[in-house]
C-alpha cells in the first residue's frame, strides 16, 4: 500500500466517523427509526444502480434503430457502441447490418446467411478478405428482393464470411448508392 492509499483510507475513515457521529447523536435512543431510514436509503441506492446498470441493456429496444423521413431519407441514430445500425428487409426476411464505410462489399455472417436460406456446406468458399481479425474465406451470393425503406434492389452481390462474425455488416457495394451524411449522432441516407 503507498501513502496517497494510506491517507485516502484515513479520509475515508474520518468521514465515516463524523457521519456515523451525527447518527449516533441525531438519533440516540430511536436507533431503530435510524436503521429503517438507512435500510430505505440502502435500498433506493441499490434500485438506482440497478435502473443505470439496465439502462444500457433497456435502451436498444427503446431507442429507434432507424426511421424514414419524407423524401426518402433514412435517418439512423448512433448506437452506444458508437456505430450505426440498419435493418434491411431481404427477400421478406428483415435482416440487422452494422453500417461499415470501411468494408468494400455487403458481408453476411453464417449465422444471417442461414437465416435467409443459404446453406454454408453448399457454398465455394474461395474468396478472401483482409479484416482486422485477419485474412478470411468468403463466398460470393445474389441477394434478391433488398429493401431498405422505400429504396428497392432486384439483385445485390454479397460474400458470406467463413470467420467468425456477430453481426453481417453493410460495406460499400450497397452505401454507394446513398449519399452519406454523418452529423450530430446521426447518419442520413439520401437517394
Amino acid at each position: 500500500m503507498d501513502g496517497d492509499m494510506i491517507a485516502r483510507l484515513a479520509y475515508l475513515g474520518l468521514l465515516l466517523a463524523a457521519v456515523g457521529g451525527y447518527i449516533i447523536v441525531e438519533f440516540r435512543g430511536r436507533m431503530g427509526q435510524a436503521l429503517r431510514t438507512a435500510a430505505a436509503w440502502g435500498l433506493i441506492v441499490v434500485g438506482l444502480m440497478a435502473g443505470y446498470g439496465l439502462w444500457h441493456d433497456l435502451r436498444p429496444g427503446l431507442l429507434p434503430r432507424q426511421a424514414v423521413v419524407e423524401g426518402g431519407e433514412i435517418r439512423l441514430p448512433r448506437a452506444a457502441d458508437g456505430h450505426y445500425y440498419l435493418t434491411l428487409t431481404i427477400g421478406g426476411t428483415p435482416m440487422p447490418f452494422m453500417v461499415d464505410t470501411g468494408a468494400s462489399q455487403v458481408v453476411l455472417s453464417l449465422a444471417d446467411a442461414r437465416r435467409l436460406g443459404i446453406d454454408p456446406s453448399t457454398l465455394a468458399f474461395i474468396g478472401e478478405a483482409r479484416t482486422a481479425n485477419g485474412i478470411v474465406r468468403t463466398a460470393r451470393v445474389t441477394l434478391t428482393d433488398v429493401a431498405l425503406g422505400p429504396h428497392r434492389e432486384d439483385r445485390l452481390g454479397a460474400v458470406v464470411n467463413e470467420g467468425d462474425l456477430d453481426t453481417s455488416l453493410l460495406g460499400m457495394s450497397y452505401l454507394g448508392r446513398y449519399s452519406i451524411e454523418i452529423t450530430s449522432g446521426e447518419m442520413i441516407l439520401r437517394r
